[in-house]
């Protein structure tokens, strides 16, 4: 499994509002292009995100949904990216202090073709793209924890 984490220069309500806030995947999810559309009512259990991955031309069209959400503390998704398959990915939120939060993003392949390779080829590739999915979580969450002036 692919684990990684970052203290996140926020606290864990405005980190959490970036995590459900499902149209803005995009922004801070390597690999994510655009979002289609975000089902009512997510992060909540059985809820997706229609999302796209991808340079254009070669769009993939896909979704992730919800499989657990305990608001402001953990956040398990299954994210599909067919043909290669799909991935259980699990963010954990602990606050440090008011305005520090450690974030964890483990993820493991669970279903498809991917799920053949070895894992610790799949930690090599996850690892450096989850570390930058946590760096640009942080650019956001520190943007909405910073009041306008």
């Amino acid at each position: 499994m692919a684990e990684v984490s970052l203290n996140v220069e926020a606290p864990v309500d405005a980190v959490w509002a970036v995590l459900a806030d499902g149209w803005s995947y995009a922004g801070w999810v390597v690999g994510a292009s655009h979002i289609r559309d975000v089902d009512k009512g997510w992060p909540e259990p059985e809820t997706r995100i229609h999302h796209s991955v991808g340079p254009w031309p070669l769009v993939i069209e896909d979704t992730t949904g919800v499989v657990r959400c305990e608001p402001n503390r953990l956040l398990e998704l299954d994210a599909r990216l067919w043909p290669a398959g799909a991935a259980r990915i699990t963010f954990t939120l602990h606050p440090r202090s008011e305005s520090l939060t450690e974030v964890r993003m483990a993820e493991r392949v669970v279903r498809g073709p991917s799920t053949l390779m070895p894992k610790v080829v799949q930690d090599v590739l996850l690892t450096p793209r989850n570390k930058e999915t946590l760096q640009r979580l942080n650019a956001l969450a520190k943007g909405r924890a910073t009041p306008f002036h």
